[in-house]
């Protein structure tokens, strides 16, 4: 697991904030300096707090723990789904329906409805549904595979999130506050970081910075995995000499 050089940091633009009226005060131990009215972000600190961050991920998915990754805003919906499939982890990029977390039992009752209908829409001994009706079918199953399909498998709450947004994402944020579960989120100089427990000072809203931070994460997880697999493979090795 490789982190990023100061290089790549700043050829992906991570060190771009927001205009200086829009900054929010609390991101001053991030901020680097002001340029032509934008603040520019200190790289020295997002690689101390990808660190940071990436290790708390690593041992998360060391333990067998979920982390749901959350990205709404468009130019970070198709980096984020890729990202998280490729690590097995849930996640939401279509839009955050309130209660997502906090109204679980209720979440997985639709995801169970989607499975239903997936199921019947794959039955070809199914002859009582008429073309109409499964045309309905297909087209609510579009839609709530657009909504559920990244926590399809979730099956129980995840010990964690990961925005790409902290202001865009508040709901979600809310919700793992209420839950007890660790946040780790993209901070931009517009948000507060003391909102989430793994800050990582950042541009959220160019798709080179949201993609090299991302995909740095999942790498992490990655190993985290690994190490799990690893670890598992000894024990196993260790009972068959026993």
């Amino acid at each position: 697991m490789q982190k990023p050089s100061y290089k790549e940091l700043l050829d992906a633009g991570v060190h771009f904030g927001h205009l200086k009226r829009k900054w929010n005060p609390k991101m001053y131990p991030y901020i680097f300096m002001e340029r032509k009215g934008i603040h520019i972000i200190d790289l020295n600190r997002t690689s101390d707090c990808l660190e940071t961050a990436a290790n708390a991920m690593k041992q998360m998915a060391k333990s067998g723990k979920k982390i749901l990754f959350v990205a709404t805003k468009k130019q970070a919906r198709d980096i984020v789904s890729e990202a998280a499939k490729s690590v097995n982890m849930p996640f939401v990029t279509d839009r955050w329906l309130g209660g997502m977390m906090t109204n679980f039992t209720t979440i997985r009752r639709s995801v169970k409805k989607m499975h239903n209908i997936e199921r019947m829409l794959g039955d070809a001994t199914l002859t009582s549904v008429t073309k109409k009706e499964k045309l309905l079918m297909t087209r609510e199953k579009t839609k709530m595979e657009r909504v559920f399909g990244g926590i399809a498998n979730l099956n129980r709450l995840p010990s964690a999130v990961f925005v790409v947004d902290i202001g865009h994402e508040h709901i979600a944020i809310s919700e793992a506050h209420k839950l007890g579960m660790k946040t780790f989120a993209m901070v931009d100089t517009n948000a507060d970081p003391n909102q989430v427990d793994f800050p990582i000072p950042s541009n959220d809203d160019a798709s080179k910075s949201i993609s090299l931070i991302v995909n740095y994460m999942t790498a992490a997880i990655k190993e985290g995995l690994e190490e799990r697999k690893s670890m598992k493979q000894e024990i196993e090795g260790e009972e068959e000499e026993a």
